[in-house]
């Protein structure tokens, strides 16, 4: 995919949301935030903010966050395959020229743009999802299959993902993600969660299915550990 000069590029990995411009010069933070929220598809001038220190938030930002939604469902062949189903909605994207939502090659298929709103063009590429021109208030849900599920020697299963970030350049600002992981097609029984429940880290464990909410600065990991209930 071709960029104009001088425009931004907005990266999304699998459970990552990062983003990148051409260019770097001195600004501060408070221009930089005032460009997240304009229609300038121009990036300013930059300023380190923040290197990427995990923070969590207890009290929600006064402005509208980029929402990161992922639901994950691990089917029954994931158990000797590895192969599970995810479906990812980004909301309130950044307003630039291009972006895409990359996926590692080889450890996805059955790539699908299932809606896009206030984003002039999407389309799959490869291990990849691209757009153009994406306006105010874009939203974008997309689906595939990843192998992301680990058996290990121990009889026992891992589930990690991320990093998840809302990084421009060195910087990284607020970001919120939440995660809806379902198992109840398997006989899998969780064994615990990185990290640990916390102020601005929620957790809600129900049979078969566990939900995260959270915001928070920074680059963030999760991990899911599970055994089978007869072990």
């Amino acid at each position: 995919m071709r960029l104009q000069p001088n425009r931004t590029l907005l990266s999304i990995f699998l459970f990552v949301f990062g983003i990148g411009i051409t260019q770097a010069n001195e600004i501060s933070p408070e221009e930089l935030e005032r460009w997240f929220n304009t229609d300038s598809l121009d990036p300013p001038r930059y300023k380190e903010v923040n290197d990427g220190h995990l923070v969590f938030l207890t009290e929600k930002p006064e402005k509208r966050l980029h929402h990161h939604h992922n639901s994950v469902t691990i089917l029954p062949d994931s158990l000797s395959d590895g192969w599970i189903l995810i479906k990812q909605c980004h909301r309130n994207i950044d307003k630039v020229a291009a972006a895409q939502i990359l996926f590692k090659a080889g450890k996805v298929k059955n790539i699908k743009v299932i809606s896009s709103e206030n984003i002039e063009k999407t389309w799959v590429e490869g291990a990849s999802v691209q757009m153009e021109n994406i306006k105010a208030n874009a939203e974008l849900c997309v689906q595939a299959n990843t192998r992301s599920l680990k058996h290990h020697s121990d009889g026992t299963y891992s589930l990690r993902n991320g990093p998840f970030m809302r990084r421009f350049l060195d910087g990284y600002f607020p970001l919120h993600v939440s995660l809806d992981l379902n198992y109840a097609q398997t006989d899998l029984e969780l064994i615990d969660i990185s990290p640990i429940t916390q102020n601005g880290f929620d957790v809600e464990k129900r049979d078969g299915s566990v939900k995260i909410d959270t915001i928070f600065e920074g680059r963030l990991h999760t991990e899911f550990h599970f055994k089978h209930k007869s072990l």
